[in-house]
């Protein structure tokens, strides 16, 4: 791409406080966004072939409320990155990354975290520490089983399709929020399931199809007709 198309594009950012170059083939962050660190409220690079961002600059995007890289080559994020007070939605898809920062969980305005399609092998600790992460997806990692700390995790809906899980705490129980629990196709026997996510949590949608029980097997446990209530008030909320 041109430097003259780029240059319109960092323009047109200017005013409106959105910066959006997707399919152009990048290999880096544009350093041309050094310019916006005070205005751009969104940025959206997926779709490209970047392999890291540039620590310093990263962390001077103190208005940024959107930040999307689906699609690229990220293995590592960079600390400075956890310093954005304001991002709201974090899309990271399709990259390579198999962890996330230690200082991640200073995101605090964060509400939407994607990372499908990388390579962590764990739940991140981190996002224990985020107070208004509503939904999380973590589909399509290598992640094999969920430690007790998740009883802490404050989101709505946690998406874990299409990963290795074969073990969950039962402190999953514990999630205050916890509305939505997705779990398809993973290595999960039937009795690996802690029969306190029907009987006493706040979820009331649970999807476990494509593991190793059949779901009818999982209808005949205790503790489904209390869940089958909550699916049920939901539904008719949502009507």
């Amino acid at each position: 791409m041109g430097n003259s198309g780029l240059r319109a594009h960092v323009e047109t950012a200017q005013k409106t406080g959105v910066f959006q170059l997707k399919d152009r083939g990048l290999t880096e962050f544009p350093s041309d966004l050094q310019k916006l660190t005070s205005n751009l409220r969104t940025i959206d690079l997926s779709n490209n072939k970047i392999e890291s961002l540039p620590p310093l600059l990263m962390g001077k995007f103190t208005l940024l409320k959107s930040l999307s890289l689906n699609n690229n080559k990220l293995t590592v994020l960079p600390d400075e990155l956890c310093n954005l007070k304001k991002l709201e939605t974090l899309s990271l898809n399709n990259n390579h990354l198999k962890e996330l920062p230690s200082t991640f969980g200073q995101l605090s305005a964060l509400k939407t975290l994607s990372l499908s399609g990388n390579q962590l092998g764990t739940l991140p600790p981190q996002l224990c520490s985020l107070r208004h992460l509503d939904v999380v997806d973590l589909s399509k990692n290598q992640i094999r089983s969920i430690p007790d700390i998740v009883g802490e995790l404050q989101v709505i809906e946690l998406n874990l399709n299409q990963n290795q899980i074969s073990q969950i705490s039962v402190r999953i129980s514990c999630c205050p929020r916890l509305k939505v629990l997705r779990l398809e196709e993973n290595c999960l026997e039937l009795s690996m399931l802690p029969q306190s996510i029907l009987s006493d949590s706040q979820i009331c949608l649970l999807a476990v199809e494509g593991n190793l029980f059949e779901i009818k097997k999982l209808r005949e446990l205790e503790g489904y007709d209390k869940y089958m209530e909550r699916f049920t008030a939901t539904k008719k909320k949502f009507a």
